[in-house]
């Protein structure tokens, strides 16, 4: 508009315009100054119309129009022109704003063809400028409906009597006539209620726990709800720092922690800058407020009601964020408290999350640097006992398995179970080899596990946000350290060789040790268990060492082979007290606890007296043989006694056999399909463990197959008994043929040498004649008869019960017992109801 040649067509334009309406003369001379000013306002105006510029669009639009009027050759004329006039858009002097030309041609031609035009715009081709004055006495809304049909495109842009200036001034006073309290002092009252302090009309009410003005008080419905609105801000922060001081006043306490205290210093961080915010706002306040119908274009920053809720409107989400984490977490601590929070994380808007995630930093910063230092370096600081683990004062015995546990309830939710077990493992790996292994190779682990995944060992390598560090730094250090103790475990306290030690000499693996142990050791162990030095029974074990080739073992592993002697009463033989045991040393007695080791003892004394049957089968067996028995004495009238003896004789062999068939099938049971097969399993694992969990799951795993296989088990406790009878009545046979052998040989003797005289051996036969000796030997016979068949009727009975119950074990290896006792189908047979 400043341009001259602008101006002067402007100029040419009125008075134009003021020729048409009327003709040439100095009036319209006279009219010009003013019409030319109210032109230029028009043009100046930033009044657009509230449609997109779409040049396409509305030039496609007029075509449409002009070709449903019947005027096809005028749209084809129209189109062709736009052509032109966009082909010299790059040209100098070129129209650059083509479409709001077009559409001021489409409006005009709109408002031609809805208005009549006046008879002297026809030969012009414009409307006329509306420049006669209204009359006083009318109203701006009845001169607008009188001005002429033919203004109203020009009337659509501006408002020369300003309107809308006065309609808002009549709003302004019936507002102010409903309202007591100016705007002004209701701002300033939310902006003292946003700090949690009562202004002069909004007051905090404790019965409705709210921020409310009085209902006295005379407000506007629209301005009394905005208020309620805003002073939800003052009652979330009132909560929020209520928190805040409850929480610091108690620190240190425990029921406040690191975790707490992180948290009460991110809330007290986010309201100084919430308090910033409230500083700026205070400065809006004191601008005045314009009033409706005010001058226009007012520049200075003034703060009404709708303002300060634009203002308030984030920090409203945020106070309200925090307020819902108060009420969450106020009785939780610790762990507890982190993964609260976390879940509140999880949410979709990005500035919750933004929000929640600088939160979180904050307050899970002391967690994660519990975590580093424990991975680490093995340090449970945990002054408050906010860790997810927990440690207490054990024994070294029972470091690993009982001196740290996970608590669950204090584990965050950002923390899988399996990461969590791995922290702990880490951490008990490093107090194991500093404690118990006194070692200090770890350190050089953590540090090059550290180093390899790019972490710090420093405080705040590790922060919240980012999983893949913690779990990539957490991974490295456990395999490094773990590595490192299995080494320690393995070669510097050789703990296969113990085990293998273990198994030769408490599980009676070394059978020329076992077999000498038995031979040495049986006649002390027949007299009574109060009657036996254990000194003694150590010495013959140091014997029988050394008479074997358990001689070429390492002494140092055979030190902690010992003789124990059970609890035992007045009546107890020394087979019932004796045992072995294996004094097993930190670090080794992690793994052989009490607990295992009462296992092993278990093991041991079924081993032990399956040994002693088996030694009481060779004793029956070596006075049976034929050259210990002289049968060749009896003379023609002991023929009778002879054929009786012979028929006992054989009916004891039979027995003999019966039960050694079934102990030598059941040794070689237990020695190869369980111990050497459990044993075998066992060293693969062992081999394979990579962590220390992973040994004592491989051995607790052995042991308990051996356990189970051998019908010690829960589940074969009614088996077990029956085999214990079927031992008992193989002891029974033992003393049984110890008694008749004597007496038998006792009788060949007397019936040699015929002596008449009376022997001095207490319980010897009296002198009498050669037929009284054969009757006496005869009723012998008879009672030894007698006597064997009950022991053969137990038995039997006994074996078949044991026999029979074999199939219903669940253990697969308890079915193939039974194929190797019954391989000939020999008692399903004299059974078949099995």
């Amino acid at each position: 508009m400043d341009h001259p040649k602008t101006l002067d067509l402007v100029k040419e334009l009125v008075l134009r315009l003021l020729s048409a309406v009327d003709s040439p003369s100095s009036d319209a001379i006279d009219e010009l100054p003013r019409a030319l000013r109210f032109a230029h306002r028009l043009l100046s105006s930033r009044m657009a119309p509230s449609l997109a510029p779409d040049e396409l669009v509305l030039a496609e639009t007029i075509k449409r129009q002009l070709a449903a009027c019947g005027r096809s050759s005028d749209a084809l004329a129209f189109s062709d022109l736009r052509t032109k006039l966009s082909a010299r858009s790059s040209a100098p002097g070129s129209i650059r704003n083509r479409w709001a030309l077009l559409y001021l041609l489409k409006s005009l031609s709109d408002a031609r063809r809805r208005e009549p035009l006046l008879p002297s715009s026809a030969t012009t081709g414009l409307p006329a400028l509306p420049l006669n004055p209204q009359p006083s006495h009318q109203s701006p809304l009845a001169a607008k409906k009188t001005l002429p049909p033919s203004c109203g495109i020009l009337l659509v842009s501006k408002d020369p009597d300003n309107i809308r200036e006065i309609a808002l001034r009549e709003y302004g006073d019936i507002v102010m006539d409903e309202t007591e309290v100016s705007e002004s002092a209701l701002v300033r009252d939310i902006l003292f209620v946003s700090q949690g302090i009562d202004g002069r009309y909004v007051r905090f009410d404790k019965v409705s726990d709210r921020y409310e003005p009085p209902d006295l008080l005379k407000l506007p419905r629209s301005m009394r709800t905005m208020v309620c609105k805003l002073s939800e801000l003052g009652w979330l922060f009132r909560k929020v720092r209520g928190y805040i001081t409850e929480s610091m006043s108690c620190f240190p306490a425990e029921e406040v922690g690191t975790v707490g205290q992180a948290f009460c210093s991110a809330l007290q961080d986010e309201l100084s800058d919430y308090y910033k915010l409230l500083a700026v706002l205070e400065s809006h306040s004191l601008n005045p407020i314009p009033t409706p119908g005010s001058v226009s274009g007012v520049t200075v920053n003034y703060l009404s009601l709708r303002r300060l809720a634009v203002w308030l409107a984030e920090p409203m989400v945020r106070m309200r964020l925090m307020a819902v984490l108060v009420d969450g977490c106020r009785s939780l601590r610790g762990g507890a408290m982190a993964g609260a929070i976390h879940e509140r994380a999880q949410h979709g808007d990005p500035l919750v999350q933004e929000f929640m995630g600088c939160l979180l930093r904050r307050v899970c910063s002391p967690l994660f640097e519990m975590v580093r230092s424990w991975v680490l370096e093995g340090e449970l600081e945990d002054t408050f006992a906010e860790f997810f683990i927990q440690g207490q004062a054990v024994k070294a015995e029972s470091l690993w398995r009982e001196g740290y546990q996970i608590q669950s309830a204090m584990l965050p939710s950002f923390i899988s179970p399996a990461l969590a077990q791995r922290i702990l493992r880490t951490g008990k790996s490093i107090n194991f080899l500093r404690a118990c292994c006194e070692d200090n190779g770890w350190a050089t682990a953590a540090a090059e596990a550290a180093a390899h995944v790019g972490t710090t060992t420093r405080r705040g390598g590790l922060v919240y946000g980012e999983p893949n560090a913690l779990e990539a730094l957490v991974v490295e250090a456990a395999k490094r350290i773990d590595r490192h103790l299995m080494d320690v475990i393995h070669k510097r306290y050789r703990f296969k060789d113990h085990c293998l030690a273990i198994k030769r000499y408490l599980l009676l693996g070394q059978g020329d040790f076992v077999q000498y142990l038995m031979d040495i050791i049986g006649p002390e162990l027949s007299e009574p268990a109060n009657t036996i030095s254990s000194f003694h029974l150590s010495g013959l074990l140091e014997m029988a060492i050394r008479a074997s080739n358990a001689q070429y073992d390492d002494w140092d592993i055979l030190d902690h082979l010992k003789v124990k002697m059970m609890e035992h009463g007045d009546g107890n033989r020394g087979w019932d007290v004796f045992s072995l045991e294996y004094d097993a040393t930190v670090p080794l007695d992690t793994v052989f606890t009490a607990s295992v080791m009462k296992k092993y003892l278990k093991i041991f004394n079924f081993l032990w007296k399956l040994k002693r049957v088996e030694h009481a089968l060779i004793g029956i067996w070596k006075m049976m043989k034929p050259n210990s028995i002289i049968s060749c004495i009896y003379t023609e009238e002991g023929a009778a006694v002879k054929a009786q003896f012979v028929a006992v004789l054989r009916r004891c062999q039979v027995l003999w056999n019966e039960m050694n068939h079934f102990v030598t099938n059941f040794q070689y049971y237990i020695m190869f399909e369980v111990l050497e097969v459990s044993w075998a399993h066992f060293s693969e694992e062992m081999d394979a463990a990579k962590d220390l969990d992973d040994l004592l799951a491989a051995h607790d795993k052995y042991l308990n197959s051996i356990v189970e296989k051998s019908l010690l088990g829960e589940q074969s406790q009614g088996l077990i008994r029956i085999l214990f009878v079927l031992f008992d009545l193989i002891l029974r046979l033992r003393t049984h043929a110890e008694r008749w052998f004597e007496s038998i040989f006792q009788l060949q003797l007397r019936g040699k040498s015929k002596l008449k005289t009376k022997l001095k051996e207490p319980g010897s036969y009296p002198d009498v004649g050669r037929k009284a000796i054969m009757q006496l030997a005869g009723e012998f016979l008879q009672r030894m008869g007698e006597d064997l068949d009950k022991i053969a009727k137990e038995y039997s009975a006994s074996l078949d019960a044991f026999i029979s119950q074999l199939p219903m074990q669940q253990h697969v290896d308890l079915k193939f017992l039974l194929f190797r006792l019954d391989f000939t189908e020999f008692y399903s047979r004299l059974s078949p109801s099995k």
